[in-house]
């Protein structure tokens, strides 16, 4: 039977997963719970069934898991890890009919690797779903495309009318498609309710193990506190522990381990250039979660908080910086990273699997900090070496209002609201 199809927001991973179907027998759809996976798959799927609340569908998959793949080609198996049995049975559909685009795959949690689960390697394409960025919410205008700044086209844009209040208040809601139509309280209790139920219920179903859920929320709040940095588990493990005893940094690991596999948390790995000069790399993650709000969420912080911490504020707007290029840099097979050495940062470097490069600056605004910003881009450029890394696509500066320009000295400056992929 044909699926109805409800009123959909187009994603900016519908194209991605189109051509992944016509790629691989079966894709894998991975992201955090309410981030919109049902929805975007049901809009590309013939036939569906949800294994997170059909009992019967569970046990059959336990007893003949040919009934649950049974249905027209794309077949969704919505929270497959549920029942994380039926992987193996859905590669070895492959195996035997080696057709495109016959399974689609949902999951919010990524079970641990075992020896009884195959990789799924050249069966089963995996992607990365996010939060909605602001294009996808209505908020940006798209004017200017990541694609053209990739391809080093000059680019201009108007002032795309956003204030920073209501940065501020996106990033207190976050970009969940559920919430999207409720007012402001009730998107932040949503998240607040996501929040709590990490430590609860969730990090037990990913990880499989005991776990303190005090511990785990004091965690979760270290992470909101120093989002967008580079902090230690180290540092980490002295925040959790407070004063009821040492917590060890091996059990932190852990927590950060099943936070990972929830896609709470999403951590930019370190750019690593050829360099001209003797700087030393950084290795050190910088640390995210999957959507800014959860970082407000956790400390149970307001729109009138974040307004009067200026520091934090920017912190903040750096992780929605990082969330929107994550969405847009996936339309151009490109991943976000930071640069970091031993006098110099960069807040992040979009780099494609064709070699193009582009770093990025995040600043609210102000024209000091926007030279500042650009100061750190030419530093960047003079010591990456150029003859094996090819020249960057452009310098570009994210700002949080304001129009975008080309400045005389090369930088590329684009507001938040005017960028899409």
């Amino acid at each position: 039977m044909a699926i109805v199809k409800s009123n959909y927001r187009p994603r900016i991973v519908d194209a991605e997963l189109r051509e992944r179907l016509d790629a691989a027998a079966a894709v894998l759809i991975e992201g955090p719970k309410a981030c919109g996976k049902t929805s975007t798959a049901r809009e590309h799927a013939a036939s569906e069934v949800f294994l997170d609340v059909d009992a019967g569908a569970r046990q059959a998959a336990a007893v003949d898991p040919e009934i649950v793949l049974d249905g027209d080609a794309p077949r969704l198996l919505d929270e497959w890890q549920v029942a994380p049995g039926i992987w193996n049975h859905v590669r070895r559909a492959a195996d035997l009919d080696p057709g495109m685009g016959r399974f689609i795959l949902t999951g919010s949690a990524a079970p641990t690797d075992d020896l009884v689960r195959h990789t799924g390697a050249g069966r089963i394409a995996r992607m990365r779903m996010r939060t909605m960025s602001l294009l996808e919410q209505g908020h940006a205008t798209g004017e200017v495309s990541l694609g053209d700044l990739l391809a080093g086209r000059p680019v201009s844009a108007s002032d795309p009318g956003l204030s920073l209040p209501d940065l501020i208040e996106f990033i207190c809601r976050g970009g969940w498609p559920g919430s999207l139509a409720a007012n402001l309280r009730g998107a932040m209790r949503f998240v607040r309710d996501f929040v709590e139920e990490v430590p609860r219920t969730d990090i037990q179903r990913a990880s499989g193990t005991r776990h303190d859920p005090k511990g785990v929320l004091r965690l979760i709040r270290s992470l909101a506190r120093n989002v967008s940095t580079s902090v230690s588990v180290a540092t980490l493990a002295r925040d959790v522990s407070g004063d009821e005893g040492n917590v060890m940094q091996g059990t932190i690991h852990a927590y950060l381990d099943a936070l990972e596999r929830l896609f709470v948390v999403e951590n930019q790995q370190p750019f690593a250039p050829h360099l001209r000069s003797r700087s030393r790399l950084q290795k050190a993650v910088k640390r995210h979660f999957v959507d800014p709000s959860l970082a407000v969420a956790a400390l149970r912080s307001s729109p009138d908080q974040v307004r009067r911490d200026l520091e934090y504020l920017g912190l903040l707007f750096e992780s929605l910086v990082t969330r929107d290029l994550r969405v847009y840099a996936a339309a151009h097979d490109a991943e976000v990273s930071h640069y970091r050495d031993n006098t110099l940062e960069v807040d992040a470097v979009v780099e494609t699997a064709a070699g193009q490069w582009l770093p990025v600056e995040v600043k609210l605004g102000g024209s000091d900090w926007i030279d500042a910003a650009a100061t750190s881009l030419l530093k960047l450029e003079k010591r990456v070496d150029t003859s094996k890394m090819g020249d960057p696509s452009k310098l570009l500066v994210i700002t949080a209002t304001g129009y975008a320009y080309e400045r005389t000295d090369g930088v590329t400056v684009v507001p938040l609201g005017a960028l899409g992929p």
